[in-house]
């Protein structure tokens, strides 16, 4: 009899907790918008390379972007990568968003984790137009945008009369999770995190995720040897963490790939010109540095810093990619936003997630890249004067 009563008090206890785990998750989802909280399951598509799944749970608009709804028009579409979606931020922090209320202009985001120029200018051409925008917006982001657009263009035989390099295999799909099967209890939570409101906040977006990844910021170099390093400067209310091999690997000039990609990149970027001219739009090109090179007065040359080599050789090759577009585009008379001299004179301000296993920008940052094109806005998107990559920085 004791066995039988423990047993009906535990299915009790368990079906009362799941009602009120229940209970909690359906009241987060009615206050809050799961856009914010749950990460996006993608799966594969012959031109884009990825796509939202059918089932994703994201509070997404009809598209399958991330905006409360498809409008009718837009005065600014802006596409791009999780720098324009707004990874780690709320919908609502995202610099697309953002640009909206400090214009009062009626800005749509076409923003998608992954994407690159090619994605970028397959969702121009195939929506972003039916919006008839005065403008349209690429959020080119510097860390991973070029290998996009040679991945893409060689991994899939929709891009390949982009090719001028023999043909090569090349696996287009960048959201593939690593090699090695995650075990059971890693597939529960990235089940979760797809599934759960209630689980990202208790477990990411709460003050006990937040001082567990500044713990992994001030640790960064012995959690991940080798790969990450961590920025202090406590007088300038600097506390960051960095992963620049990854970034070296993706801007490396010497790298043929690398180069492929910006030709397809540039390529792309001129086609989307043209395109927006003959549709009475405006094409401009919002330029987002890396996250090392906002802070390249701190690292560069810094002898505290195990990955020292590493940051100076990331850092030199960004310069020259960077030259390289802003000639590009100043010759094409095609405008820009460059957002590192407002991102740069802002780093006192956290501008970057509160982790070292993301190195995306948080609210603050994104707010700082909304605030550099709102003021380039209303001055038309005038195309801009040539300018030069940073000065060098000083040792710490």
């Amino acid at each position: 009899m004791k066995i039988k009563k423990l047993l009906i008090n535990c299915i009790v206890m368990l079906l009362s907790v799941s009602i009120a785990i229940f209970l909690c998750e359906l009241l987060a989802r009615v206050a809050l918008n799961p856009s914010d909280y749950l990460s996006v399951e993608m799966v594969g598509d012959n031109i884009l390379g990825a796509i939202p799944s059918p089932h994703a749970d994201a509070g997404f608009d009809a598209w399958g972007f991330r905006n409360k709804k498809v409008p009718e028009t837009a005065d600014v579409v802006a596409v791009g990568d999780s720098h324009t979606f707004g990874n780690t931020a709320r919908m609502v922090d995202s610099w697309p968003y953002v640009l909206g209320q400090l214009t009062n202009l009626r800005v749509y985001n076409m923003g998608m984790g992954g994407y690159g120029p090619n994605q970028y200018f397959y969702l121009s051409t195939t929506k972003a137009f039916q919006l008839k925008p005065r403008v349209v917006l690429w959020g080119l982001y510097m860390g991973d945008d070029f290998e996009n657009a040679y991945s893409i263009s060689y991994g899939l035989d929709h891009w390949a009369y982009l090719r001028q390099l023999p043909v090569q295999k090349v696996n287009a799909n960048i959201w593939d999770p690593p090699a090695a099967k995650p075990g059971w209890s890693k597939n529960i939570r990235i089940w979760l995190s797809r599934h759960s409101v209630l689980y990202q906040i208790v477990f990411h977006a709460s003050f006990s995720g937040r001082v567990q990844g500044e713990m992994q910021i001030r640790n960064a170099a012995k959690l991940y040897p080798g790969i990450a390093n961590s920025l202090i400067v406590p007088k300038k209310n600097i506390l960051e963490a960095f992963r620049p091999q990854s970034m070296l690997t993706r801007l490396d000039q010497k790298n043929p790939d690398v180069l492929e990609g910006m030709r397809i990149t540039f390529e792309l970027m001129q086609r989307m010109n043209d395109l927006c001219r003959k549709n009475n739009a405006q094409f401009v090109v919002v330029i987002i540095p890396t996250k090392e090179m906002v802070f390249s007065k701190y690292l560069e040359h810094n002898p505290n810093l195990s990955l020292g080599n590493v940051f100076d050789d990331l850092l030199v090759n960004e310069r020259e990619a960077r030259q390289k577009l802003l000639t590009f585009l100043n010759n094409s008379n095609i405008a820009y936003v460059d957002t590192l001299p407002a991102l740069s004179g802002s780093v006192e301000h956290e501008l970057y997630a509160r982790t070292a296993a993301d190195m995306h920008p948080g609210k603050n940052g994104y707010h700082v890249i909304a605030e550099a094109v709102a003021a380039a806005a209303k001055n038309g998107f005038a195309p801009a004067s040539p300018q030069t990559a940073p000065q060098k920085s000083v040792k710490n």
